[in-house]
């Protein structure tokens, strides 16, 4: 300040060096480098685009004409489920009793039976006592006839189809007698030797596929029977025994290993209500669980 007043020059404070800053003009009109535009999405995929897509189908395949065997059964099958009213009604027995018995047979008496044998003689039983079961259905005369004789049919693959013989008054022939007529009768139907009066008729059906290893399956009525019967394997299970009040839990019976077996009804509604098959059921069941009455 003192130098001011005497007059003394002082040095200038700018740089004579520092470059001039560039206008802010001069910086806008410089190009700009272009953004990247955004590549478009894909055009969602259509319904009828799908249709469009080329599919190889290059391979050997035959025609195979069904036979007039074959064209009966598919027939009779789709107007049965069509024309029918098919309800259906499940039960799982234990075949532990019928395998006991059916060893015992074997090893003390030398009668050998099947599974199936004593399911077909426990239909049989069990339509004795619940007759509504053993009916047919007329209509022409919309009427149900219930059939005094019980012949229950039993279902038989063949080459050419699926055919049904007969065993006539099932319920009044003991199990060994019922084993040979199923044989002879399944024989001749997979040589074609059966007469129409042996697959013709019955009362009630019996369809086991057991042996395949099928645990459940439903089957199509056969009019004019009013019922089928669908049989699956025997399967081994863990069964919880019931609680027993009183008992110390530690001394509660322990869980079981059990052979389940799971049978199927299928029922005309015309001729059987839903409470009819639930006693045929019953008392198919007990025969099953009893089968010492089977040789009564």
């Amino acid at each position: 300040l003192a130098a001011l007043k005497s007059g003394v020059a002082l040095p200038s404070l700018v740089k004579e060096n520092a470059a001039a800053p560039t206008p802010v003009a001069a910086e806008a009109s410089a190009p700009a480098a272009a953004a990247p535009t955004p590549a478009a999405p894909p055009a969602p995929l259509k319904l009828e685009d799908l249709a469009n897509i080329p599919v190889d189908t290059h391979g050997s395949f035959e025609d195979v004409t069904n036979n007039n065997m074959r064209k009966v059964i598919a027939k009779r099958l789709a107007e049965s489920k069509g024309q029918v009213p098919h309800f259906y009604t499940s039960i799982e027995v234990e075949l532990d009793n019928v395998l006991k018995l059916r060893k015992h047979l074997a090893g003390s008496h030398d009668v050998k039976v099947s599974v199936n044998d004593l399911v077909i003689r426990c239909c049989a039983l069990a339509l004795r006592d619940v007759p509504e079961v053993n009916g047919t259905y007329d209509e022409k005369q919309d009427a149900v006839n219930l059939q005094d004789s019980i012949d229950i049919s039993v279902a038989v693959a063949t080459p050419t189809g699926l055919i049904t013989p007969i065993v006539p008054q099932t319920d009044k022939i003991g199990l060994a007698d019922i084993n040979s007529k199923i044989k002879d009768l399944a024989t001749r139907a997979r040589e074609g030797k059966l007469q129409p009066n042996e697959y013709q008729g019955g009362t009630f059906c019996v369809s086991n596929l057991g042996m395949f290893g099928i645990n459940e399956f439903s089957a199509v009525i056969n009019p004019p029977q009013a019922a089928i019967m669908a049989v699956g394997t025997g399967a081994r299970r863990i069964v919880p025994t019931p609680f027993q009040e009183g008992v110390p839990i530690d001394e509660q019976p322990k869980p079981q290993i059990k052979t389940i077996m799971t049978a199927r009804l299928s029922a005309d509604r015309r001729v059987v209500d839903e409470a009819t098959a639930s006693l045929f059921l019953s008392a198919f069941q007990q025969y099953i669980n009893d089968p010492d009455l089977l040789l009564l």
